[in-house]
């Protein structure tokens, strides 16, 4: 019989987060997305679900052509709606120790949360780390 043997899964598990952790981890967020990103974001939204943290961006509709007559919503309507459909950046997995983060960007192709490394090949990092590739990513 073969013998068990315990496998790290970077995809499995975490921890809560607390509501300490929740508020720091938030307010460093939005510092670093002011510092670094500026100007290519309208506002940020930072949600918390269990052991994951949600990071989503809203950007101001780039200016189109005229809508087809037959469209459903006025040009007002249509931008607004734009403006309040989030660009989903990433999800943080909690492990439990302050700056110990798993990363899964959200992937448009699939519309899945898809687990990946930080750019310095390690399945955990920094907040600013993940935030860095997530925005370089989709807001670049």
């Amino acid at each position: 019989m073969a013998k068990m043997v315990w496998v790290y899964d970077p995809t499995k598990g975490g921890s809560k987060i607390s509501a300490l952790v929740k508020t720091r981890t938030e307010q460093r967020i939005h510092a670093h997305a002011e510092a670094h990103f500026a100007g290519k974001y309208t506002r940020m939204d930072v949600r918390f679900r269990a052991q994951f943290c949600y990071i989503d961006a809203y950007q101001e509709p780039a200016t189109r052509g005229p809508l087809p007559p037959d469209f459903p919503e006025t040009e007002a309507e249509f931008m607004e709606r734009l403006r309040n459909t989030p660009v989903h950046l990433c999800r943080l997995r909690h492990r439990g120790v302050a700056d110990k983060w798993g990363l899964a960007l959200f992937l448009y192709s699939s519309e899945k949360y898809e687990d990946c490394m930080y750019r310095s090949g390690a399945w955990d990092g920094t907040v600013e780390e993940a935030f860095e590739l997530a925005a370089g990513f989709h807001l670049e």
